[in-house]
């Protein structure tokens, strides 16, 4: 297997896990909204629904980790790190991941698996309530989603080997058409003229057009 072919794996693997936690929301769309039904038109409020929601909605928040990471998609202060070389973003990468993430994610894995165990061996319920829902199957949840993380950690890691060779990032399955979303609200926006419009949208064309060429120049030298 070639280190792109990992790569797409490791990616398509974290974001089949993300799409199907995703279906979870939809889960928890319908409990609240069946319940609000129970409670404000039948007056039959539901004991254990408040630990419902909290497992389903940590579920797919868990879950989804390392889908997110997969899109390159979380959170970054990239005020100077969107200003470097590709070198130097793969240096300062591996420096965090070794320094917090390997360490962060294998602390959460090993915690997460003795706390599920225990769960597990007492039969653990939840104590909001006298007789509350069992959370042992929920907690197991935690070092799944900490193994998943650390699998997509590993490939960002051998991507940042690879940039740091070739000068260039290689390819990330890409999962979200965004240039179709910035097309859409542009055509129905009022408050933009045509001409800018036109010209918001090739710009949008060109920086896509400049990821997939770098994607490619990954490929090949992969």
């Amino acid at each position: 297997m070639t280190v792109q072919k990992f790569l797409l794996v490791v990616d398509e693997i974290s974001t089949w896990c993300g799409k199907v936690a995703a279906w979870l929301i939809i889960l928890l769309m319908a409990v609240v909204c069946a319940e609000v039904f129970k409670r404000y038109i039948m007056n039959m409020p539901t004991a254990w629904i408040f630990d419902l929601d909290n497992m389903l909605y940590g579920t797919t928040f868990m879950l989804c980790g390392a889908y997110t990471l997969a899109q390159n998609a979380h959170v970054r202060g990239d005020f100077l790190y969107s200003s470097m070389r590709p070198r130097m973003q793969a240096w300062l990468d591996i420096i965090l991941y070794a320094v917090f993430f390997i360490p962060g994610i294998t602390a959460l894995i090993y915690a997460g698996f003795d706390y599920a165990a225990d769960s597990w061996r007492i039969a653990e319920h939840s104590n909001v309530t006298a007789d509350g829902p069992p959370v042992y199957h929920f907690k197991s949840v935690i070092p799944i989603a900490g193994a998943l993380v650390m699998l997509q950690g590993v490939a960002e890691i051998v991507r940042c080997v690879v940039c740091l060779r070739t000068g260039e990032w290689p390819g990330r399955l890409r999962d979200v058409a965004e240039i179709d979303v910035i097309e859409q609200q542009l055509a129905h926006s009022e408050y933009v003229d045509e001409e800018s419009r036109k010209i918001a949208i090739e710009r949008a064309h060109e920086i896509d057009e400049s990821a997939r060429q770098r994607g490619m120049g990954g490929d090949l030298n992969t």
